[in-house]
């Protein structure tokens, strides 16, 4: 059924790469992935992949620099092995916060990282709700994008919330477009959280835009959680305009410096993620609930390999 298909993982998120070879029904790929006494990446394929459709499963989570350049030299590894085409399956891509020139004299990360995935041998990507969409046209190969929101609407739409009771809050305007999805999925109302970010650490929120959510059920929406600034910013803004209930959902659990301590602080009644980063399952925080990507990467990964369309998975 999958002439040549071949699933490798680095380990950025052996777990997730596990759960998506298995959907397949298929075993997962030999590799011996370590580093030399000086910290350089070591890796080497245990097994034949001449003439495969190889697919490299690597979030580039933290330890960022390490997964990134492990996914680099999987792929070179792959090229110089001779295989028939390399796919970078990156279920959470890093270095995407810089995507475009805001300021003087800065980077724009994104394209870098894209343009070292393209040298390094890589025919195509598969990736999932990049921080911004235009990232895609920064690799000169083909991008499939994929979206988490199908499987965490699904998990909401279990709890069985009043349309009346529901109000989709999003944590900036950034998020705007990403809440009105949601909404669309989920029903309820529309709220908008006024952010102003102070500096590269630090954010401000005060006005809360639409609803009303006074007494009802606050879902805020956000595709990454890293240091939860933000988004516990916006849970507070949530609170002091009178919502009962608050839910707070991200595709990517990132959960850096102060991350753990700031939900637990901020008390909400239940804080879902995807398994798209190694360690979205921390079993610090309170009420995390985690659900699983790898059905969706997975159906992707069978569609692309047998050359059938993808595009229903993009809605």
């Amino acid at each position: 059924m999958y002439e040549r298909l071949t699933i490798l993982s680095g380990r950025g998120n052996p777990a997730l790469a596990t759960e998506i070879a298995e959907y397949l029904g298929i075993g997962l790929g030999h590799v011996d992935a370590s580093n030399f006494p000086d910290g350089e990446v070591s890796v080497k394929l245990n097994q034949n992949v001449r003439g495969c459709d190889v697919f490299i499963v690597q979030s580039t989570s933290p330890p960022v620099n390490d997964n990134l350049m492990e996914l680099l030299i999987l792929i070179d590894a792959c090229r110089r092995a001779s295989a028939a085409r390399i796919t970078a399956v990156i279920p959470y891509f890093g270095y995407a916060r810089q995507d475009r020139k805001d300021s003087g004299r800065v980077p724009i990360t994104s394209k870098l990282v894209a343009n070292l995935i393209v040298q390094a041998g890589a025919h195509r990507v598969l990736a999932m709700d990049l921080h911004a969409a235009q990232i895609q046209g920064f690799f000169d190969v083909p991008v499939d994008h994929l979206y988490a929101a199908p499987i965490l609407d699904k998990h909401f739409k279990s709890m069985d919330i009043a349309l009346e009771d529901l109000v989709i809050v999003s944590p900036d305007e950034g998020s705007i477009k990403r809440s009105l999805q949601h909404q669309e999925n989920l029903g309820g109302s529309l709220a908008i959280v006024d952010k102003r970010r102070a500096n590269a650490l630090e954010t401000r929120q005060a006005n809360l835009i639409g609803g009303p959510i006074d007494g009802k059920t606050a879902l805020i929406f956000d595709d990454m959680i890293t240091t939860a600034g933000s988004i516990t910013g916006a849970v507070k803004v949530a609170r002091e305009h009178g919502a009962r209930r608050i839910y707070v959902c991200a595709t990517h659990g990132v959960f850096c410096g102060p991350a753990v301590e700031r939900l637990n602080a901020s008390q909400v009644d239940g804080l879902v993620v995807s398994n798209t980063c190694r360690d979205a399952s921390n079993p610090l925080l309170k009420n995390l609930t985690t659900v699983s990507v790898a059905p969706l990467l997975g159906e992707a990964i069978r569609r692309v390999h047998r050359n059938e369309s993808v595009s229903y998975l993009f809605d």
